[in-house]
């Protein structure tokens, strides 16, 4: 028996990318600048001094970079749209341009076979919506959602699939309060307020999303951690609690009608602007929740550090493989993480939406990239979410991370994530073995569906 047998015969195998990350051309077609535009281009932000003004050229590329898909297999694309490249004010004139770049990638893919999952926010926020305030403020939320109409009014009659937001703890925490992603700022409050905004403005958009399309199948994307203690002592088993209400419950409570933590609400000790009807609009039901796995935490207690007064630190793992990225590899976490959205929330359809590793590719002499961990870290995780379905969790597919090498935040061109190795002076693409795996994998899995069938 194959050890993904247990995954269900019509899984989704798909690969992920993000607009800022791959596309180029910022200042093209009536695109205005995003926060990330300002950030990456604010010396001291960005390893390197990069930014992502050409990145792959994904803008330009696109039938090349369809054709990539087409021939690892894949049946689903994850993308963001550029919020800046469709509303460039934030809350203006549409740009008519911006919605055509979009409309003729949902076609091509579709002509491809290769089913589009659009993501309506991967943090490039329009820096004029910053400039009136940004996620701190309410009517970011709402203008959010009306942008999230003006996008699935033209693209949902071939569009199902729609994720409001990626990963809003990194906006929040690492965007407003560790000031190490746009826009920058260190501030609890802006970051309290901030998380609040994001969840509001997904519940707004929710709504958006289900009057413009009766059948869009609407769900969120969030980044989950295992956490442990990074000892027996009280102290850090106590750090272990904050740190997973601030990395998983404070994302998972409110969209599944609990509320906000209120041992969370506690350590922050910022005050919530909730409105009457604003937690019910936040927890509107969902057709799937998007998992993204990395790694697990260890934490020790730090009293004197930001909230939640808990410190990432190595744990007892030092004998145990790690990426480039220097985090733990550790398949067993995602397992553990889809069984328990299944057991605690009731999640009734689970995509792992991003899962992958950065490693120091090589070009080899004859032009090929063979990357063999990346090819392991690949083959573990998936049996991990073979694992989690065979304890009964509803995973419905799974989004490498990434496609492309690309543009990976604060680190950079240096740390790559692709299953296609990027030229980034030439933008030569190759297929990495990891890549060629992949592609083996999701071939072997259709045929095990077709014979079961």
């Amino acid at each position: 028996m194959n050890e993904l047998d247990a995954l269900p015969a019509e899984f989704t195998w798909g690969v992920a990318t993000a607009s800022y990350q791959i596309e180029g051309a910022v200042a093209e077609d009536g695109r205005s600048p995003s926060i990330w535009d300002t950030f990456s281009h604010t010396p001291g932000t960005i390893a390197n001094g990069d930014n992502g003004d050409v990145a792959c050229d994904h803008y330009h590329r696109v039938p090349e970079d369809i054709a990539l898909m087409k021939g690892l297999g894949v049946g689903a694309y994850r993308f963001s749209l550029a919020w800046p490249r469709i509303v460039p004010d934030g809350d203006g004139p549409v740009n008519k341009a911006g919605l055509d770049f979009y409309d003729r990638l949902v076609d091509q893919l579709l002509e491809a076979g290769v089913s589009p999952f659009a993501t309506l926010y991967h943090w490039d926020l329009p820096q004029a919506s910053q400039d009136r305030g940004g996620w701190p403020e309410r009517a970011t939320a709402e203008h959010f959602a009306r942008y999230a109409g003006i996008v699935v009014e033209r693209l949902g009659d071939r569009v199902k699939d729609w994720a409001t937001l990626n990963e809003p703890l990194c906006s929040s925490w690492i965007g407003h309060l560790e000031g190490t992603m746009a826009p920058g700022v260190r501030d609890l409050t802006a970051a309290v307020r901030t998380s609040f905004h994001l969840h509001l403005g997904h519940g707004l958009a929710v709504q958006a999303i289900r009057a413009a399309s009766s059948d869009a199948r609407v769900g969120i994307v969030n980044n989950l951690s295992p956490i442990l203690p990074a000892s027996d002592s009280d102290a850090d088993r106590a750090a272990a609690v904050r740190a997973d209400g601030h990395t998983n419950r404070w994302w998972l409570d409110p969209i599944h009608g609990r509320g906000y933590p209120q041992d969370m609400l506690d350590v922050y000790g910022v005050e919530l602007p909730v409105r009457d009807g604003d937690l019910e609009t936040i927890a509107a039901p969902l057709d799937w929740l998007g998992l993204n796995y990395y790694f697990r935490q260890f934490v020790q207690d730090d009293p004197s550090g930001p909230a939640p007064f808990a410190k990432m630190v190595d744990g007892p793992v030092a004998d145990r493989p790690h990426t480039y990225m220097d985090w733990e590899v550790y398949a067993d976490g995602l397992e553990e993480l889809l069984v328990r959205v299944a057991d605690e929330y009731g999640a009734r359809r689970i995509y792992v939406t991003e899962n992958g590793s950065a490693y120091q590719d090589v070009v080899r002499a004859d032009g090929t990239v063979d990357d063999p961990e990346r090819t392991r870290y690949l083959e573990d995780h998936l049996a991990a979410v073979a694992r989690a379905a065979a304890k009964g969790a509803p995973v419905a597919g799974y989004f490498a991370w990434s496609l492309l090498d690309n543009f990976e935040w604060a680190y950079g061109y240096d740390k790559r994530f692709g299953l296609v190795h990027v030229d980034y002076d030439t933008q030569v693409r190759t297929v990495k073995s990891s890549g060629r795996r992949y592609a083996e994998i999701i071939r072997a899995a259709r045929e095990r569906a077709a014979q079961a069938g």
